[in-house]
């Protein structure tokens, strides 16, 4: 299958999801820089997790990917040296650069998705 979830996927998905809430509890919280790293460091670990070390690494590493990752780490270093909100903006544009191609994928998953699928079907006829 496909799509099979195995115990050491489940903690990447965990440490993806505790990496949202605390992005967004960041946020909330007018832009603390504490929250925003720790949620950045669970996001690393989470995909590094979820997708493997060395599969990671390519992610990164690939010349097609470099203006996202470079761009994904000057936002966490901007949030480091206490400037958060022009880090979360950088770290923003590095994910849409980085993650871009994964949408085809995700967008195929959210339709076979009961709710959210008829929702997706509803706004694109």
């Amino acid at each position: 299958m496909a799509y099979e979830i195995n115990e050491q996927k489940k903690v990447g998905l965990g440490l993806i999801g505790f990496s949202i809430f605390f992005s967004f509890l960041g946020i909330a919280l007018f832009f603390d820089r504490g929250l925003l790293a720790l949620g950045n460091i669970f996001l690393l670990a989470g995909v590094a997790i979820l997708l493997g070390w060395y599969s990671t690494w390519k992610l990164f590493t690939n010349r097609a990917n470099y203006k996202g990752s470079a761009a994904f780490f000057l936002g966490l270093f901007l949030i480091f040296v206490r400037w958060p909100i022009l880090g979360i903006i950088v770290q923003i544009y590095g994910c849409i650069i980085l993650f871009g191609g994964f949408w085809p994928t995700v967008k195929v998953f959210l339709y076979h998705i009961p709710v959210v699928g008829w929702i997706f079907r509803l706004f694109n006829s």
